[in-house]
């Protein structure tokens, strides 16, 4: 409300005479690091020669009063701009013909918000019209979340072809281990079971208590 009331104080009437310097908009507003651009409209005359035209803009502020545009003559002066906005102002030359002058401030700070006013003078008359700029500080957003690439927790992932023939090989090598174990203690029982050779071939002699017994 407070600025409403200010605005309505501050922006009196463009008109002076005949000769009418306007604004399409009393207020803008904006987000630093963006582009805006800031219009005036003024009257023209047919008669009147191009070089009659001369365009002086400034931002108004309480320490200095930087120079936002400087058109002597209908030539641009780039010298006369202040360094807060060397760089960053465009104009577009093909419209002020028909009574426009647009100014595009890109990268915009916020240091450029206030109050900008235009002088405009020609043969035929002279007038000038403010508008209000406010710049607001960029919002932070939040950065995008990275893609978690690591599996979650209790997964497991398939067996590799590598694992699986490592795992084969291992197999294979206990069971041939188990059968070679097998067979080895068959074999010891079964030479346990077998007969020795004495018991079917006695010695030739055989000596007992009561005599001897000789082979004929």
């Amino acid at each position: 409300m407070i600025c409403s009331i200010l605005l309505l104080i501050i922006l009196p009437s463009c008109v002076s005479g005949t000769f009418v310097v306007n604004v399409t908009q009393t207020s803008y507003q904006a987000e630093e690091n963006q582009d805006i651009t800031l219009e005036w409209t003024f009257t023209t005359n047919p008669h009147s020669s191009s070089t009659s035209l001369n365009v002086f803009c400034e931002l108004l502020t309480d320490l200095k009063n930087p120079v936002l545009f400087h058109l002597h003559e209908g030539v641009e002066v780039p010298e006369s701009q202040d360094e807060q906005f060397a760089g960053r102002v465009q104009w577009d030359k093909d419209v002020l013909r028909e009574g426009r002058l647009r100014l595009n401030v890109s990268r915009l700070r916020t240091e450029d918000s206030g109050l900008y006013l235009c002088y405009v003078f020609t043969d035929y008359g002279r007038s000038s019209c403010r508008c209000w700029l406010n710049v607001s500080a960029a919002r932070d957003r939040p950065e995008p979340e990275a893609p978690n690439t690591t599996s979650p927790p209790n997964t497991r992932s398939p067996p590799q072809p590598e694992s699986r023939g490592r795992f084969g090989l291992y197999w294979g090598l206990g069971l041939t281990a188990a059968a070679t174990a097998l067979l080895g203690l068959c074999f010891g029982l079964f030479s346990v079971c077998l007969p020795r050779e004495q018991d079917f071939y006695p010695d030739e002699s055989y000596s007992s208590a009561g005599g001897s017994v000789e082979t004929v």
